[in-house]
């Protein structure tokens, strides 16, 4: 059973971590606002550039366009999205285990190749040390989130995809829903995805006149729209991870405080059982002094 000063020196171990769990809800917190205005601000541009994507390409650059034109999937580019740092619940672990599971479920039972890109430690690290195929690799990115990460992943992955290296790129993320809530998921970057109501969908919209011409605008417009979805990507799992380790330590601070209040109720009911044994020794001597 533990002493007196065992258990007094673990409400003190306890009460450091909860000033600790306290401290790192509240920064979460405050970064988290700046993070979820910056996704909020990103995604009206993003779904924009992307609605523009899906106007401009005609039946030829939907067959002849490398970025648009689907190939028979040999090899497989997977964008893997984690964290830099721990104590965010299951942040990290969902999009491994997603990984994994997308790995082994749906590319090894096609005998499909895969290599891939880590953006963030966690993911970087577990995967480096299970031997998986890693084409790059990004860590440290989110201590101060730059649009030059976005680059760096499209730098990697896109001129691959268009030399023929990969047949699709993949995104695997956590993607900010609210404070108490992130989304999982696994979006296929290239080639782009075309819906098949896209030209039923916009046949009697305007007729645009294009300056200086539809090619040249297309030809802008779709790397703009991969970096845009890539840097989109980047911010939606930063704000993703602060809110998940804002709720990761409330709860931790809340169980501490639960664990500090059953450890002071085991401290006293010790304390009081010493203080009755002693107060019993003290009378047995006593009653032996005087009956001798």
């Amino acid at each position: 059973m533990a002493t007196l000063q065992d258990i007094k020196r673990r409400i003190v171990g306890v009460k450091s971590t909860q000033k600790i769990t306290r401290a790192m809800k509240m920064i979460a917190a405050a970064k988290l606002r700046k993070a979820q205005t910056n996704v909020l601000n990103a995604r009206p541009y993003t779904d924009k550039i992307a609605s523009i994507v899906s106007r401009l390409p005609d039946e030829d650059d939907l067959s002849s366009n490398p970025f648009f034109t689907q190939r028979d999937v040999k090899n497989v580019a997977i964008v893997v999205v984690t964290a830099d740092r721990g104590l965010c619940g299951s942040f990290n672990q969902n999009i491994i285990k997603e990984t994994e599971r997308y790995i082994n479920e749906e590319l090894k039972a096609e005998d499909i190749n895969y290599q891939l890109f880590c953006a963030g430690k966690k993911g970087t690290d577990y995967f480096k040390k299970r031997d998986y195929e890693i084409i790059g690799a990004d860590t440290g990115l989110f201590s101060s989130l730059e649009y030059i990460s976005a680059l760096n992943i499209y730098d990697t992955i896109v001129p691959k995809f268009l030399g023929g290296e990969f047949d699709r790129v993949v995104l695997i993320y956590n993607s900010f829903v609210s404070i108490i809530n992130q989304k999982l998921e696994t979006k296929q970057m290239l080639p782009i995805a075309t819906e098949s109501s896209t030209k039923e969908e916009y046949k009697d919209d305007i007729n645009y006149i294009y300056e200086p011409d539809r090619a040249y605008i297309f030809k802008y417009v779709i790397p703009k729209h991969l970096k845009a979805q890539l840097w989109r990507t980047l911010l939606e799992s930063n704000a993703a991870e602060l809110s998940a380790r804002m709720i990761a330590m409330d709860n931790a601070t809340t169980n501490a405080e639960e664990m500090i209040k059953s450890l002071n109720l085991t401290y006293n009911k010790e304390r009081q059982a010493a203080i009755t044994k002693e107060i019993l020794e003290i009378v047995s001597g006593a009653n032996a002094l005087k009956a001798s």
